[in-house]
């Protein structure tokens, strides 16, 4: 390898840092460049003061030059008015450049060198190329991108949330400030969990902060600790490859935790997770990688962890049903989710916006409550929260008279206890009532040949109420 005048001459560095002559920069680049030679591909080395130390033959027939001639000359001397040297002075690299040379469009790479912490050259590459082959492949990157969009739009549709923070009704100060720390929540990474009673919407707000993230469009997989057979976690969970057992898919089949790659997995119920399962998921939840059941492979995975569960912790803690390295592991932040009677001013709201999504297709009028039975929704404690409410308000529609929900048409452990209605006549009044209408029902359906769209109509009502009433009276 040819060296330049001053083969000598050294580089100034900062205290503390070696020094280097290009003599030495170029016996180290000896061996690459005779790798640079053989490939198809124009490649250069520049030192710090932007001398040529590698110059490889393709880039010189390229350019019309000696490689011997041109090693040691200067870059400026190679290639005027190159800002090459900025790459030295500022350590950033310059990708992708395209420029035209000799009648020809090239891409240029160019890529500072670092050692000890400072730039002592700079690699060039050229590849000749035709723009049209860069446009076509840029073409074809955009096209996969939109073929990778789909196909995480159809996998996300395979496994939805139906919930974000919008759907989770109340404006009570105790849930606008656990909807605010679960917005932060969902903007980190970390594990969450998520304790409250049952019905009281932790599903909801798992949902919630899968869909504010940054996961949102890769899968929320949802596993149920407290459904799952003993003898199947492990399979569930993990999966397994075929032949795995008796019985098993002949092509084996990937656990919830690989589908959950990219997403989240959401363990409801975590404080059934059988013991003998905890050191298991504590391992992949460490590691992220798996194995499956009769595999001899790890399988990496990268997932968001959210738990939810309706039980104590901290007392099974104390009575060694659950694990203190796990229950670190999942609790980094913790969200706990109020009861209904902790929030009764949320309790109408609620039950307004349940009634709308319950009806929305099964009546002709708006379903409303009247003022006495929302005093009944809201002197009760609702052990079962909103899930309770939701199935109160089925209940008392399918026995409601017209579309305004009295006291007598909800439950009986909420309507009929003693002193809650103050009307001690009204199951008599109720009684004369369903009297009347069965005989009117009877009427019409008699006049119409029992055509049920002509009895609905000479009733005034619509035909889902006509066929509920029916029902309600045997006709």
């Amino acid at each position: 390898m040819k060296s330049v005048k001053n083969n000598n001459r050294k580089e100034p560095s900062p205290a503390g840092t070696e020094n280097y002559t290009w003599g030495e920069l170029a016996k180290e680049l000896e061996l690459a460049s005779l790798i640079f030679d053989h490939l198809n591909l124009g490649m250069s080395v520049i030192d710090a003061e932007g001398y040529v130390a590698v110059f490889n033959k393709f880039l010189a027939r390229f350019l019309g030059l000696d490689t011997e001639a041109t090693i040691g000359r200067h870059v400026s001397e190679v290639f005027p008015n190159t800002t090459i040297q900025n790459v030295a002075k500022t350590g950033i690299p310059e990708l992708n450049l395209v420029r035209h040379i000799r009648g020809h469009d090239v891409v240029v790479q160019r890529i500072p060198i670092f050692k000890n912490g400072r730039v002592i050259g700079i690699y060039g590459e050229m590849t000749y190329t035709d723009v049209k082959d860069i446009r076509l492949l840029e073409s074809k990157l955009k096209w996969l991108e939109s073929k990778v969009k789909k196909y995480e739009e159809k996998l996300s549709s395979m496994y939805p949330t139906r919930y974000t923070f919008d759907a989770i009704y109340g404006s009570s100060p105790i849930l606008l400030e656990l909807k605010k720390k679960a917005r932060k929540a969902a903007a980190l990474d970390a594990p969450v969990l998520i304790t409250g009673e049952s019905g009281s919407g932790k599903e909801m707000f798992a949902q919630a902060i899968h869909h504010a993230g940054q996961r949102r469009t890769a899968p929320f997989i949802r596993i149920n600790c407290a459904a799952i057979p003993r003898e199947l976690f492990e399979s569930e969970l993990f999966g397994y490859d075929k032949g795995a057992f008796t019985g098993a898919l002949s092509q084996g089949k990937p656990g919830k935790f690989e589908l959950a790659n990219k997403g989240t997995i959401f363990l409801d119920e975590i404080g059934e997770l059988p013991l003998e399962m905890q050191p298991k998921l504590l391992r992949v939840l460490e590691e992220r990688e798996l194995e499956r059941i009769g595999g001899n492979r790890p399988i990496k995975t990268d997932f968001r962890l959210i738990c939810a569960t309706n039980q104590n912790l901290d007392d099974m803690l104390a009575q060694k049903r659950f694990r203190e390295d796990l229950f670190y592991r999942i609790n980094v932040i913790h969200l706990q989710i109020p009861s209904l009677r902790e929030r009764r001013e949320d309790i109408i709201p609620i039950a307004c916006q349940l009634l709308e999504k319950i009806t929305e297709n099964g009546h002709a009028a708006k379903v409303e409550i009247s003022p006495l039975a929302k005093k009944i929704l809201l002197k009760h404690d609702w052990p079962g929260n909103a899930r309770e409410l939701h199935n109160a308000l089925n209940r008392a529609l399918s026995t409601m008279d017209g579309d305004i929900i009295e006291p007598w048409d909800l439950p009986l452990p909420l309507s009929n206890r003693p002193g809650r209605l103050g009307e001690g006549d009204t199951p008599v009044l109720k009684k004369a009532v369903d009297r009347v209408e069965k005989e009117a029902l009877q009427q019409a359906l008699a006049a119409t040949n029992n055509n049920k769209a002509k009895a609905a109509k000479m009733l005034g009502i619509h035909r889902t109420i006509l066929y509920k009433k029916m029902k309600k009276y045997g006709l």
